[in-house]
């Protein structure tokens, strides 16, 4: 038997299923789950240590592809090599604000290669004491608060590496209509799988959900449970844990809870993942297959959630169980943001016959989803921008501008650029120009209202029109169509499969 066999023996050992559910699989429609080369982790050739390190990634990708209740045992050392953290050190932001510690990646960057050896020593010999996270907070569309956290920036460097190791097992785990915070997916990944779904299926009902509060609500002790179902290496466990438990410091103040996880470290999202995928996806994959009389599209986008149905019997049906599913799990959904609403190809007709108003839209992601008819005479979803996010966004350009006032030109135009640009990025998407040149001209106006302020002599406009053309980006759409793109994702040769 050579090294290389006795080594990947080693990496799992065998266990009963974690559920009764049949193997999930992902169906077209919706979005097939990733192939093996998707994740980021790619095969180093620099040196042979980095080289070794990541043929020990692709073990565990294959192994975990191939029989998906097997248990992994030896993780650690894949993950908290030198060359590992080097790269989770080199893949974070240079700017992301410092934790408690004060850290920045500037300053750890001064002696790299000690810290690293340092760090690594430490977690192979379990020496490693992960830290409080520092609560800050930023404003939501709606003028409320999110909570963030903010780690220290050794927490950063060791969860993105545990994570590039787990995303190796779990991406073979989870199911195609989950698209948050997963390696070569995208906001725009799940948009257009949701239209497709409802405009190729027989949908009629929508079911637009959310769960309340979800980050700080989800059991720890469950999750945990989950974890075990394919993680058998204590020392990762113990990791794990260690950052549960190392609470939030808030005022001065450290609070720690049995509930819940922190917004904002590398691992967060991948714990979401986790404990969505058997609260949520193996439950409704089943359902959809054993309850439904009809056709059922589902997209999920971390814990925003939407699910299309033929049937409205379905739908309410559904609706009850999801909510018994999840007060067994300690979730609650929210009662506002959760509702069911005719729509679908055929609703405008049917509302139309009862005497009743257009169908009602919904949001998802940012974009307002409405019932529309193409030039042919086709249904069609409609996506536009949610007003609430243009509003939001308009009011922080209008602060950032009076702010910078006195700026010369040329720096208030590279802003009012960039701001364009990175509102176009996303919601430039087909049918959506209106709502995107709208905010351009809006950003423009802004521009110009700026300059007339700081200034006795109103800002003629037609040097204001030169300094639009000059900085402020012609719209276009920078997405292409829903069919389009989903067509590429799920073929069979292609690398999104």
């Amino acid at each position: 038997m050579t090294n290389e066999r006795r080594k990947s023996d080693s990496l799992v050992v065998p266990k009963k299923p974690p559920n009764n559910a049949a193997e999930p699989a992902a169906e077209a429609g919706e979005g097939s789950e990733l192939a093996k080369g998707n994740s980021p982790d790619s095969h180093g050739d620099r040196t042979q240590r980095r080289m070794q390190s990541s043929d020990g990634i692709e073990r565990v990708r294959q192994a975990a592809g191939k029989d998906r209740t097997q248990r992994f045992t030896a993780l650690l050392h894949h993950g908290y090599d030198i060359d590992r953290l080097r790269a989770a050190y080199l893949a974070l932001k240079r700017d992301a604000a410092a934790g408690i510690d004060g850290e920045t990646w500037r300053h750890d960057g001064e002696a790299l290669e000690a810290n690293l050896r340092d760090l690594a020593a430490r977690v192979q010999r379990g020496a490693f004491r992960a830290s409080p996270v520092r609560r800050a907070y930023i404003p939501k569309a709606d003028g409320r608060q999110r909570p963030l956290g903010v780690p220290a920036l050794e927490d950063k460097i060791v969860q993105r590496a545990v994570v590039s190791v787990l995303n190796a097992i779990y991406e073979s785990d989870f199911l195609g209509f989950s698209y948050g915070f997963r390696p070569r997916r995208s906001p725009h990944h799940a948009l257009d799988a949701l239209t497709v779904g409802i405009t190729t299926k027989q949908v009629g009902w929508v079911l637009d959900a959310d769960i309340q509060s979800f980050f700080d609500t989800l059991e720890q002790g469950w999750l945990l449970r989950f974890l075990e179902h394919r993680v058998a290496d204590r020392r990762v466990l113990r990791l794990i844990q260690k950052w549960l438990h190392a609470g939030v410091l808030e005022e001065g103040q450290r609070i720690v809870s049995d509930v819940g996880t922190v917004q904002g470290g590398s691992i967060s999202p991948l714990l979401a993942n986790l404990y969505l995928h058997y609260v949520f996806d193996l439950w409704v994959h089943q359902w959809r297959r054993r309850r439904a009389h009809g056709d059922v599209v589902v997209v999920r986008f971390a814990d925003d959630f939407v699910m299309g149905f033929q049937r409205r019997e379905d739908a309410e049906q559904c609706l009850t169980d999801l909510r018994t599913r999840c007060a067994r799990f300690g979730l609650t959904l929210h009662p506002e943001k959760t509702r069911l609403l005719e729509f679908g190809r055929f609703a405008r007709r049917d509302r139309q016959a009862r005497g009743e108003g257009k169908p009602a839209t919904f949001h998802f992601l940012g974009f307002t989803h409405t019932c529309a008819i193409t030039r042919t005479g086709k249904f069609t979803v409609l996506r536009r921008t949610m007003r609430t996010r243009v509003q939001a966004k308009l009011q922080a350009v209008k602060t950032e501008l009076r702010q910078r006032m006195h700026r010369p030109v040329p720096e208030l135009g590279a802003y009012v650029r960039a701001v364009v640009q990175g509102h176009m990025r996303y919601y430039a998407v087909p049918l959506n120009y209106p709502s995107v040149y709208a905010f351009a001209r809006a950003v423009g106006r802004l521009w110009w209202q700026t300059l007339c302020r700081r200034s006795q002599r109103r800002l003629p406009w037609a040097r204001m029109r030169r300094y639009i053309q000059r900085w402020v980006p012609p719209v276009h759409i920078c997405h292409p169509y829903p069919f389009d793109r989903f067509r590429v994702m799920t073929q069979g040769g292609s690398r999104m499969r």
